[in-house]
């Protein structure tokens, strides 16, 4: 992230990682994070995650100037755009760490390692909260789009003009 320029809109980190370590790495490489319309970053089923954004935008087309800017100055680099998940479809912060937790341990417990982490976690999680994690994280990832389309038609727009 720190050496391609992208824009990367996602809900905020994966559930699993330290959300604090991982917003001082991003500052540390350069990495821009902007949360949008909100002052908190997410933690990706939650909006919440006890952490204040870096930088908050409400606007999209502020996002795509942002964007542009950074690149027209040859900062080469990411931006990480945290969108939090659609307050209807989030599952509370308190009530997905402690199911985060316990699937963690579950997967340490049966020896889950590597690249068959995400998936087991992601079932253990879903029957955890009775698919509500799955609903979650279908919501969150059509918002991701959304929002991503609205910032790249609105980027293509300011880099023609």
């Amino acid at each position: 992230m720190a050496q391609t320029n992208v824009a990367v809109v996602s809900a905020g980190v994966k559930s699993i990682l330290d959300i604090g370590m991982t917003l001082e790495k991003l500052e540390t490489l350069g990495v821009p994070v902007i949360t949008y319309g909100s002052s908190e970053f997410p933690s990706f089923y939650s909006r919440s995650s006890g952490f204040e954004s870096p930088m908050r935008i409400d606007d999209a087309g502020e996002i795509a100037k942002l964007i542009s800017a950074k690149w027209k100055l040859g900062l080469a680099g990411s931006v990480l755009i945290a969108n939090p998940v659609p307050a209807e479809h989030e599952v509370p912060f308190e009530v997905m760490e402690k199911h985060i937790l316990t699937a963690i341990e579950a997967a340490d417990m049966q020896g889950v390692k590597g690249k068959n982490i995400t998936p087991f976690l992601l079932k253990n999680l879903a029957d955890k909260t009775g698919g509500e994690s799955l609903e979650a994280n279908i919501q969150l990832v059509m918002n991701n789009a959304s929002l991503g389309a609205s910032i790249a038609v609105l980027f293509n727009q300011i880099f023609r003009s």
